[in-house]
């Protein structure tokens, strides 16, 4: 082993370990109950262990009024969370798990926070063994998607939970590396495709959102560099021990719900009675109003929007954070347009060699999928919750951390430099002429341009300290968020 892996993956261990703190923290501090469904997550656990049987979702499991007093008085003793079960039709494993915890120690809702928080640690190490996978040589790479989806804050809220989240993307994960490393020919064995096969099953019986590794799995086999005779077979050993995995809990809800409700998806429809539907949106705000309260909901609640979304970050983070991600959206696009070049036009940093491109865009229908069953819905029901976007966090990650290394990229401070000089100018002048310019706005952008200028003049020996900043300005952000909103906003 060479010494760069070894010092990376002392990097994986403090990142790991840095998250494990920070989410020891949120689930300590913060306030029972405030975090997105966690009461009715909670109440399938205790049914579980009560009742010694599944539960079954029935009209009344979803109290809207009763949801909405509780949460304005910030669940107080004297009011039962007993009544909000409207997550009883989630398919059970998380359950099953969680169950032990709960008879353990005697229903502690801090133990099953934990388990949580344990379970996202093992969502650490599957994202930096995908991203390892893709590109193994830029173990940077994979440091920063793992530092990424270790640090986001909102992430890390959800990730403290009592949800099932964490599993489902655990599992989510997994399945995609055992995809990756059957395109790339590493899974050949039967027993190896058998178990992607039960991996697979076990994703689907924790949520619903790991239904897209199904379309992904089939793409996988189409294209994986076998003969067709072995592509269909491992694709029915697949995907046929994947569904002997799910088939008795479809067979259960077609008994239970009656009809193709096999997900119990129409009977959860029929009983949110009170939930916002888009359509009633829609014909009051207009599709421009729809879409500005979707996109600014959407992002802000994809890097904090805390508790049962009522507790914002104050104006400049969300104006930090969406310079951010404008940096971050340049990287990337100057990595496709860079490595869509012939090799003879100049040296690039980060070149895919032919297989990765195959692999890169395994992660990019990943994504595509993920925000398709986003707005799907969103057809539906009024959801402008970013955290339905983290079943594909690691490929949000990878581009995180892509686009990162193309803006700080020495030979390009300069540069960036320049158009950060150029944004103020810009900003002044339309402030000047249409009135009072953002002087926060100006402010960071004018402070990103000097960060530049200082890149530019520093070494290259100064590069990792450099691109670290990003994600220790994330690890810094998660207390302050913490200590800053979650607990004075929430107790």
């Amino acid at each position: 082993m060479t010494q760069l892996p070894r010092f990376s993956r002392i990097l994986l261990l403090f990142i790991i370990l840095g998250y494990l703190a920070a989410g020891v923290c949120y689930a300590h501090f913060t306030p029972a109950w405030q975090a997105p469904d966690e009461p009715a997550h909670y109440n399938y656990v205790r049914y579980l262990v009560e009742e010694s049987r599944l539960p079954v979702l029935q009209m009344g499991d979803y109290p809207h009024d009763y949801l909405e007093e509780i949460k304005a008085q910030r669940f107080p003793p004297e009011m039962s969370i007993h009544p909000l079960r409207y997550e009883f039709h989630q398919p059970p494993l998380y359950y099953l798990l969680a169950s032990v915890a709960y008879r353990l120690t005697g229903g502690s809702l801090l133990a099953l926070r934990l388990l949580s928080v344990l379970l996202g640690g093992g969502l650490l190490a599957a994202a930096w063994a995908l991203v390892r996978a893709i590109f193994p040589e830029r173990p940077a790479l994979a440091l920063g998607t793992t530092a990424f989806v270790a640090f986001l804050p909102m992430h890390l809220a959800m990730a403290s939970a009592v949800n099932n989240d964490a599993l489902a993307e655990l599992l989510l994960a997994a399945s995609f590396l055992g995809l990756v490393r059957y395109l790339r020919a590493e899974e050949t064995g039967p027993l190896r495709v058998a178990g992607l096969g039960l991996l697979i099953g076990l994703a689907l019986m924790t949520k619903f959102s790991a239904l897209i590794v199904v379309p992904m799995a089939l793409v996988v086999i189409l294209i994986a560099p076998r003969s067709k005779g072995e592509r269909t077979g491992d694709g029915l050993l697949i995907l046929g021990l994947a569904g002997l995995v799910l088939l008795p809990w479809l067979v259960r809800n077609h008994s239970t719900y009656g009809g193709l409700d096999l997900l119990g998806l129409a009977r959860h429809n029929q009983i949110v009675v009170g939930q916002p539907r888009t359509a009633e949106w829609l014909a009051e705000m207009g599709w421009s109003g729809l879409f500005q309260a979707f996109s600014q909901t959407t992002f802000q609640s994809f890097w904090g929007q805390f508790g049962w979304m009522g507790v914002l970050l104050d104006s400049r983070l969300y104006l930090l954070l969406k310079l951010l991600s404008g940096l971050v959206i340049l990287g990337a696009l100057v990595f496709v347009v860079r490595n869509l070049r012939p090799a003879s036009q100049g040296h690039l940093l980060l070149r895919p060699r032919p297989p990765q491109w195959w692999l890169l865009g395994l992660l990019s229908l990943w994504l595509v999928f993920t925000f398709l069953s986003y707005l799907w819905y969103n057809l539906q029901f009024v959801q402008h919750q970013g955290r339905y976007l983290f079943p594909a966090l690691i490929p949000l990650g990878l581009v995180f951390a892509i686009g990162l290394s193309e803006v700080l990229a020495h030979p390009r401070a300069w540069l960036m430099a320049g158009l950060c000089l150029l944004g103020v100018l810009l900003l002044t002048v339309k402030g000047l002429l249409l009135g009072e310019p953002d002087k926060w706005a100006v402010a960071f952008i004018a402070g990103a341009g000097m960060f530049f200028l200082l890149r530019g003049l520093l070494s290259r020996a100064w590069d990792g300290w450099v691109n670290s900043l990003p994600y220790l300005g994330l690890f810094a952000l998660d207390f302050i968020c913490l200590f800053g909103f979650i607990v004075p906003g929430l107790s």
